[in-house]
């Protein structure tokens, strides 16, 4: 019962957020007049990243031929496509400056148009409650639309990650000074932007719809109401104008009094918002077949002639549109896209509209402040009693300015929403969201190191694993296809190690020499003959079984003849008896004959006569002295 008395007597109510404040609204400019169709350029310029989240993949090239409302690019999930814009060819696919205050070129495609205007095919369905929700976001996805408020999401990503949504809002609230796009827009459209909505609720079947629009725009309200017919599910709030009620976490405190977490979304907390242009979108292509290809432009200022809103093609040039509203440049002349608060100065009047541009400000010289000077700041606290997030901003610039990277974020630098609130107070002229900005981009790029380097680590642990499971697996497939040894192999081996101990024990066996006789050569001479007939009978086995071996083949033999070896010694001792005879009166020399053998080797009976001789000398030698005594 107390639960219900709360749901009735808060039924209506609007609470409030922290900071905010009351700039001049100027929206009187634009706000009187109807809405315009800008004509088609010379040349559309489209760039194909107009959202947040990476190009899609191109589908055409230059010299193709193509027709309005034909997709350009394929993308999924963040990667949106974009389309012609009207029938023509493409003359080129180059960089070019496009709609950023850094003035970087981008990939854009070039497209003379053909004054045709011929669609492509399109798919309309007139009954969109036939359809499941998974077509429906696969048509919207396919339709390249983004959210048109500013922020420029990818709209069916958002809303198929919007399950369980209580609370769908409808962001109506246009609070910047100059901006009317979305006035305009519910004063002319507002049956549209009301079936817009009905397809929201089919698809998400939220609990409670609320659209949420300032009081500063009755022709609008009014224009809604007359839309609903009596309709209970949707309610229009009508809210105060203070900047930023049009944010996201400020608009849904508004309305429903719950605060977004830090770091998080609204979608955390059971709300989904939608601006009033991006509603549109969703009706034409569902109901329609349309892609975006079009938006509502505000172009304002007094450098502008006749202000006011215009439909323009997605890829106009900035300066053709100017030019539709009877831009008259000044000297010292700037033009914002965007509004003064949250805006940026254009670096080149050629770059395209795209998704995200709602408002074209050209002020004249006495319309925006005098350039001053950046100042010291004074810790007056006026910045944190405007700024609507809650936030320090004065530590946040303390902390930008030296690079404290951790103590910004620390501070929830990210909750930031960039309206200019605190930089519109300052006195000390401090660009505070210019520091903000710069910040929170430094921050992303080391982020994104740390996240390289991470991955970067983790893909070389996975190679060092991969290697080493490969090392292993290696190493098992060797043992495996290790052959083992037989039992013939093993005998080949134990003979080879039998005839390598044998002829180490014959090298090692000493030979006696008796005194007078020559050395007995006979062991090792039958050794050797072994070794050799041992020898023979390998390669005998090793020859093939069909060799035929010719009978008056001789086999080769290392040792040389037996009978040189005995005629050697022979003819050693008869110089040896010779040499003995030339001495006086020599003495008889007994000798023993040398039992060689058949098998002599050559050098022993070399050695052997050398011992003779010597012998023979030494013993005439004696005798000599034993006559002379």
């Amino acid at each position: 019962m107390f639960n219900l008395f709360n749901l009735l007597t808060n039924k209506n109510k609007i609470w409030d957020f922290d900071g905010g404040i009351h700039p001049p609204e100027m929206k009187l400019q634009s706000s009187q007049t109807p809405l315009r169709y800008a004509p088609l350029p010379e040349e559309l310029i489209i760039p194909l990243q107009q959202h947040i989240g990476p190009e899609g993949e191109l589908l055409v090239k230059a010299g193709d031929k193509v027709l309005k409302g034909q997709p350009l690019t394929r993308g999924s999930g963040r990667t949106v496509p974009v389309h012609a814009s009207t029938s023509g060819m493409i003359t080129a696919i180059e960089p070019h400056v496009t709609a950023h205050p850094s003035g970087l070129k981008e990939l854009c495609i070039r497209l003379l148009p053909d004054g045709k205007d011929q669609w492509c095919e399109q798919v309309k369905t007139a009954d969109y409650s036939s359809l499941d929700a998974d077509t429906l976001l696969q048509r919207i996805h396919a339709a390249g639309i983004a959210g048109l408020g500013g922020a420029g999401f990818p709209t069916a990503a958002k809303l198929r990650g919007g399950g369980h949504i209580n609370t769908l809002i409808i962001n109506a609230a246009e609070c910047e000074p100059y901006i009317t796009a979305d006035d305009r827009l519910m004063q002319e459209h507002a049956g549209e932007i009301i079936e817009g909505i009905r397809i929201l609720v089919h698809l998400l079947k939220p609990k409670q719809v609320l659209i949420g629009i300032e009081d500063n725009k009755p022709e609008a309200i009014q224009a809604l109401n007359l839309a609903l017919l009596g309709d209970k599910s949707i309610t229009v709030r009508v809210i105060p104008t203070k900047y930023p009620s049009g944010g996201a976490k400020q608009l849904t405190k508004i309305l429903t009094g719950k605060e977004v977490p830090s770091g998080g979304r609204s979608s955390d907390i059971g709300i989904l918002m939608q601006n009033i242009g991006t509603v549109m979108a969703i009706k034409r292509a569902i109901i329609d077949g349309e892609p975006l290809i079009e938006r509502v432009v505000t172009l304002t200022g007094e450098a502008i002639s006749s202000p006011g809103n215009f439909w323009a093609r997605l890829g106009t040039p900035v300066n053709f549109l100017l030019q539709q509203a009877g831009f008259i440049p000044q000297s010292e002349q700037m033009v914002v896209m965007g509004g003064p608060l949250m805006g940026f100065t254009l670096p080149d009047l050629n770059v395209p509209i795209v998704k995200i541009s709602n408002c074209i400000l050209a002020p004249s010289v006495q319309e925006m402040e005098p350039k001053t000077a950046e100042e010291a700041c004074i810790r007056c606290g006026l910045c944190v009693d405007a700024c609507p997030a809650g936030l320090l901003p004065q530590q946040l610039y303390w902390f930008s300015r030296g690079q404290e990277h951790e103590k910004a974020r620390n501070h929830n630098l990210f909750d930031c929403i960039e309206c200019g609130a605190c930089a519109y107070v300052c006195p000390s002229n401090i660009p505070l969201v210019q520091y903000y900005r710069q910040e929170k981009a430094e921050i992303r790029t080391i982020d994104a190191e740390n996240r390289r380097a991470a991955e970067a680590k983790l893909r070389f642990e996975a190679k060092q694993a991969r290697m080493d499971r490969e090392k292993l697996a290696r190493e098992e497939r060797h043992k495996k296809a290790a052959v083992q040894v037989g039992s013939e192999d093993k005998s080949a081996v134990q003979a080879a190690l039998a005839r390598a101990k044998e002829k180490q024990s014959s090298a090692g066996e000493t030979i006696t020499v008796q005194a007078g006789q020559l050395p007995d050569n006979a062991a090792a001479i039958a050794a050797r003959k072994a070794r050799k007939e041992q020898l023979r009978a390998r390669q005998a086995e090793k020859q093939p079984a069909n060799t035929i071996t010719p009978a008056d083949a001789t086999p080769v033999e290392n040792a040389e003849d037996p009978r040189k070896a005995a005629l050697a010694a022979a003819i050693a001792r008869a110089k040896a008896k010779k040499a003995a005879q030339a001495q006086p009166e020599p003495a008889p020399v007994q000798e023993a004959p040398p039992a060689v053998s058949e098998e002599a080797d050559p050098r022993k009976a070399a050695v052997a006569a050398a011992i003779a001789r010597v012998k023979a000398k030494k013993a005439a030698q004696e005798k000599q002295e034993t006559l002379t005594e």
